[in-house]
C-alpha cells in the first residue's frame, strides 16, 4: 500500500467447480477443473468427471473441453466463440493518429523496459505493446476471457491453473508464442531483477511449469480467485529474445535497457525522440486483430505520446491542439481553466464520464494504538469536526460514508436478514447502531449554522468521553493531559482544506498539529505505525477483495509491522465476517458479509471519511467517434497497465484523412 492505494489482493475463492481429469503426453497427470454450470460451449462433457484414481486412469484420455473464460461467481455473459465486447463498436474504421500528451508525473523516459527499477518507461509501452494471458470482461465483475491462452482449466481445489496457448499468438518478430516465452516472462517478472510492484502483483503464483509447447501450468500459493484473474491479467507475456545477445541467450533482465521489448501487442515503436516522444505504429500483422476479445479495440494507426514539463504546460499545449485529449483531476482547475472560445463553438468537447469501479475509502485514519483514540466516542465526535462543504467547493465530489462506496455492496438502510444473521452473534460486542440505519455523515451545507451545530455535537460526545475545557482553553481529561494529536502527511500536500480543519479543532480546544515528512520517512512510520492520524486512499475494485480487507482490518494483521491496518482494528466481529466474505459461495452470500462489514467498520469510526469521485472529467478535440455504450468498469487513465479497461482503446477519428 502505498499511502495513495492500495496493491490488488484477494477475493472470495470458487466454489462451483467440478473436477475433471487430464493426461498429457510426456506429463505427469493434470489438475483441471470446468465450470458446473458453464454454457454449453464452455462446459466439459459430462462423461468427464472425477471419481476413484482408477477411474482417473481410464478417463486420461477422454476428450475435455477446456473452458474459454474464468468467472469468480455466476457464469460468463460472453459465449466461446463470442465476436466482440458489447461495449466497443466492432465495425469502428481504422486509421488516423491520436496524440497524447504524458499522463502522469513522467516528464521524460530513459528506457524502454517497464519491468526494472531503474530509469522510466514511456507511457503506452504496456497499453500498446504488451499483452497478458486473459483479459478483464469490464461489463461484469470478476470474469477473464482467453487472449494469448486460449482455454484455461483450474484445479478443482484452486491450487493450480493451467493455460492453452492460442495457436495463432505470435510475437512482432514473426515468433510463435510458446510455453517456454511465458514460462520465462513469469520467471523474470518475479525475480529480484523486476520492480516490487510487480513481484506483488504476482506474489500468490507459486512457480510455472511447462506441460507442452502450448501448455503451461502455474501453481498458487494463495489459493483465491482474485490470484487467478491477477495472475492472467497482470503478468505481461514476452519473448525470451528480448535482449538476447549473440549466443541467444537473454542478458540479466535488468540490464535490458534500450532494446525495443519483442511482444505480442497490436502496435510497435515506429519513433522515439530524446526520451520527449514516442511513436506507436498499429501492425498490420497483429495476431488477434479478428479476435473477439480485441475487435472493435486499437483503432488508430498511429499513437503519439509528447511529453511537458508541467501542467501549466501541457494545458497551454492541449489549448493550441498538440494532443488530443486531456484528463482533468483538480475540481479547481476543470472549473476555471477548461473553457474559453473553442469550447464555446464546439471545436473542444468537456465531457464527465461517469464509471462503475467500487471506490476505495479515502478518509483520516486514526491510529487506536494510542490511547487518545481508543474511546469510540472521541473518534465520532472527530466526525463532526469534518467540513466537507469546504472541501467540496466546486462540487465536483462524493462525501464517502462506506468501505464499499460506489457498489453494490455498501450497506444502505436497515440490515437485512442475511445481514442480521452474521451481526447477532455479535451484538453485544457492536455499538448499537450497527443494527440501525446505514451511517450518514454529518452534513455542513444545511444552513449558515450547519458547522457550529456540528461541533456542539463534538463537544457534547467528547464530553461524555471525559474531555473538558479548561481554564486556558485548551481541551483536557481529568488528569490535565491536553487533547492534541499529530497528523502525518507527504511533503506539499498540505491544503487549506487541512487548515480549515484544524480552525474546527481550535474552537473545541483540540491541537491538531501538521507534520510534513519525504516519502521514505513516511513509508517508515507508517509501516512502524509511528503516527496518530494519517490519510489513506484504498485501492478500487470490481469484487471486494479479500486480501486486501484482511489486510486492512482483521485481528491478525493489527500488530504486524509494515501492513495496512492502520487503525489497529482487532475485532472478533470483523474477523468473522472476513471469514465469511472469503467462503462466500453466491454473488449474494458476499453482498451480505461485505454489507455487514461495512456497518461495523463505519460505524467503529476507526476513520474520518473524505470523498470520492466516480467520474472522469476530460476535454477533447472534436475528431472522435465513440462506442454508444460504456462498460462499467473502465478507465480514462493510460498510465494504468490494463488496457481493455481504458476507453480511448476503443474511439476512433470520425475522418482519418485529416491530421
Amino acid at each position: 500500500m502505498t499511502r495513495g492505494g492500495l496493491l490488488p489482493g484477494s477475493v472470495a475463492p470458487l466454489r462451483r467447480l467440478l473436477p475433471v481429469c487430464l493426461a498429457l503426453a510426456l506429463a505427469a497427470p493434470l489438475f483441471v477443473a470446468a465450470a458446473a454450470q458453464a454454457p454449453a460451449a464452455a462446459s466439459a462433457p459430462s462423461s468427464a468427471k472425477a471419481t476413484s484414481a482408477a477411474a482417473v486412469a481410464a478417463e486420461a484420455t477422454a476428450e475435455v473441453t477446456w473452458p474459454h473464460a474464468f468467472a469468480t461467481y455466476g457464469e460468463p455473459k460472453y459465449p466461446r466463440g463470442f465476436t466482440h465486447f458489447g461495449y466497443v463498436n466492432p465495425e469502428a474504421p481504422k486509421g488516423g493518429t491520436l496524440y497524447l500528451a504524458n499522463p502522469d508525473r513522467r516528464t521524460s523516459f530513459d528506457k524502454f523496459n517497464p519491468f526494472t527499477i531503474k530509469g522510466l518507461a514511456p507511457a503506452g509501452v504496456m497499453n500498446f505493446m504488451f499483452e497478458t494471458l486473459t483479459v478483464a470482461g469490464a461489463d461484469e465483475p470478476g470474469t477473464v476471457y482467453g487472449l494469448l491462452a486460449e482455454e484455461m482449466l483450474v484445479a478443482p481445489d484452486l491450487s493450480s491453473i493451467t493455460f492453452r496457448l492460442h495457436p495463432k499468438a505470435a510475437f512482432n518478430n514473426g515468433d510463435p508464442v510458446t510455453a517456454t516465452d511465458v514460462k520465462y516472462s513469469f520467471d523474470v517478472l518475479t525475480s529480484k531483477l523486476a520492480d516490487p510492484i510487480r513481484r506483488s502483483r504476482l506474489s500468490g503464483t507459486a512457480s510455472a511449469t511447462i506441460i507442452d509447447a502450448r501448455t503451461v501450468r502455474f501453481d498458487l500459493k494463495e489459493r483465491a480467485a482474485n490470484t487467478i484473474i491477477n495472475l492472467g491479467t497482470r503478468m505481461p507475456v514476452f519473448s525470451r529474445k528480448w535482449g538476447a545477445g549473440p549466443d541467444g541467450n537473454p542478458k540479466p533482465f535488468d540490464q535490458i535497457i534500450h532494446e525495443h521489448p519483442v511482444t505480442t501487442g497490436p502496435y510497435t515503436i515506429a519513433r522515439t525522440d530524446s526520451g520527449r516522444r514516442i511513436d506507436f505504429a498499429r501492425r498490420p500483422d497483429y495476431w488477434a486483430r479478428d479476435l473477439g476479445a480485441t475487435r472493435g479495440f486499437f483503432n488508430f494507426d498511429r499513437v503519439v505520446y509528447r511529453y511537458y514539463q508541467d501542467r501549466a504546460v501541457t494545458m497551454e499545449a492541449f489549448k493550441a491542439g498538440e494532443f488530443d485529449l486531456i484528463q482533468e483531476f483538480s475540481a479547481r482547475r476543470w472549473a476555471r481553466s477548461h473553457e474559453g472560445a473553442k469550447w464555446r463553438d464546439g471545436r473542444i468537447k468537456k465531457q464527465v464520464f461517469e464509471n462503475g469501479f467500487g471506490a476505495g475509502l479515502q478518509g483520516y485514519f486514526l491510529n487506536l494504538r494510542r490511547p487518545l483514540f481508543q474511546d469510540r466516542r472521541v473518534r465520532e465526535a472527530l466526525n463532526y469536526t469534518y467540513d466537507f462543504n469546504m472541501v467540496n467547493t466546486y462540487r465536483q465530489y462524493t462525501r464517502t460514508k462506506s468501505i464499499f462506496s460506489n457498489s453494490e455492496f455498501a450497506a444502505t438502510g436497515v440490515p437485512g436478514p442475511g445481514e442480521l444473521a452474521l451481526l447477532e452473534p455479535f451484538r453485544a460486542q457492536l455499538p448499537p447502531e450497527v443494527f440501525g440505519p446505514a451511517w450518514e455523515p454529518p452534513r455542513t451545507d444545511t444552513g449558515p449554522n450547519a458547522v457550529r451545530e456540528n461541533l456542539l455535537k463534538a463537544r457534547a460526545l467528547l464530553e461524555q468521553a471525559g474531555w473538558k475545557i479548561a481554564a486556558d482553553g485548551k481541551l483536557r481529561n481529568a488528569r490535565g493531559e491536553a487533547f492534541e494529536f499529530e497528523y502525518l502527511e507527504d511533503i506539499g500536500r498540505s491544503s487549506r482544506f487541512e487548515a480549515a480543519w484544524r480552525r474546527n479543532f481550535d474552537k473545541l480546544g483540540i491541537n491538531m498539529k501538521e507534520r510534513e515528512v519525504d516519502y521514505a520517512i513516511m513509508t517508515k512510520r507508517t509501516e512502524a505505525f509511528d503516527f496518530d492520524m494519517v490519510k489513506v486512499r484504498t485501492s478500487d475494485f470490481t469484487l471486494p477483495k479479500i486480501g486486501e480487507l484482511r489486510d486492512q482490518y482483521s485481528s491478525a494483521t493489527a500488530d504486524a509491522p509494515g501492513s495496512n491496518n492502520m487503525s489497529g482494528v482487532k475485532s472478533p466481529a470483523v474477523d468473522h465476517l472476513l471469514d465469511t466474505m472469503a467462503r462466500a459461495q453466491t454473488l449474494e452470500a458476499l453482498r451480505d458479509a461485505c454489507r455487514a462489514l461495512d456497518r461495523v467498520v463505519i460505524w467503529n469510526f476507526y476513520a474520518v471519511p473524505d470523498l470520492y469521485s466516480g467520474t472522469y472529467r476530460m476535454s477533447y478535440w472534436d475528431k472522435f467517434g465513440m462506442p454508444d455504450k460504456l462498460p462499467k468498469n473502465y478507465t480514462m487513465d493510460s498510465a494504468l497497465d490494463i488496457w481493455p479497461a481504458i476507453a480511448i482503446t476503443t474511439w476512433w477519428i470520425k475522418d482519418p484523412s485529416k491530421r
